[in-house]
């Protein structure tokens, strides 16, 4: 796997590269800003781009808009965003459209280099991960059928975000996965999520999780 990592603290920048060689995992480019960050998308076409998203020079939103910009010179760039903050509307701008995987985790996460790896590795890989923190976030301003769910739909819903498979999620909730299964056919019926052949009902009930 190659990825570009943009990040504006040095130190960070250095220890997320030294993380991810340990993990197996090259880094191409390691960069400070969002221009640089779009250069090096454009230059190494990597499999995943790892963006902070306060950057200069207002240190505001430039590294999400580097990152989208980024993705119309690669259709389908894997994000994964890391932030010091819970910051709703980043998440949701990133699946806009749900046309790439994406992961927004916070930056304290990166201290258990084991959930870090895998985070990066399934965004690659397409799944959409998200930090707990911002799924309870988004638990605060549900409403309409996201609303009819049931505290455990809502929990498996939650992990589905976070890029789970029904294994995980059943080990996780210490439940059967048939009973996963059971509460997944539920969420997908109260959402109005039917079988469609050119549709992926998981990735469609996380956006409207995400109220998309």
């Amino acid at each position: 796997m190659r990825v570009v990592i943009a990040e504006d603290s040095v130190l960070l920048r250095e220890g997320l590269a030294r993380l991810l060689d340990d993990g197996g995992i090259e880094t191409v480019a390691a960069v400070g800003d969002g221009p640089s960050l779009v250069a090096a998308v454009a230059e190494h076409d990597p499999d995943l781009a790892i963006v902070d998203v306060r950057m200069p020079p207002t240190h505001r939103d430039e590294g999400l808009r580097a990152a989208l910009e980024a993705r119309t010179l690669r259709p389908g760039l894997p994000v994964l965003v890391l932030s010091q903050y819970v910051e709703e509307r980043y998440a949701a701008d990133l699946a806009g459209g749900g046309a790439a995987p994406f992961g927004y985790l916070l930056k304290e996460r990166v201290a258990d280099v084991t959930d870090f790896l895998d985070a990066v590795r399934r965004v690659a890989a397409g799944a959409t991960v998200l930090d707990p923190e911002v799924i309870d976030r988004l638990l605060d301003r549900v409403g309409g059928p996201l609303g009819s769910l049931s505290g455990r739909e809502h929990a498996v819903l939650a992990l589905m975000a976070q890029g789970r498979s029904n294994s995980a999620i059943a080990v996780r909730l210490a439940v059967t996965e048939g009973a996963v299964e059971k509460h997944i056919s539920s969420i997908f019926a109260k959402l109005g999520l039917g079988h469609a052949p050119d549709d992926h009902r998981r990735v469609l009930a996380v956006l409207a999780y995400l109220g998309l």
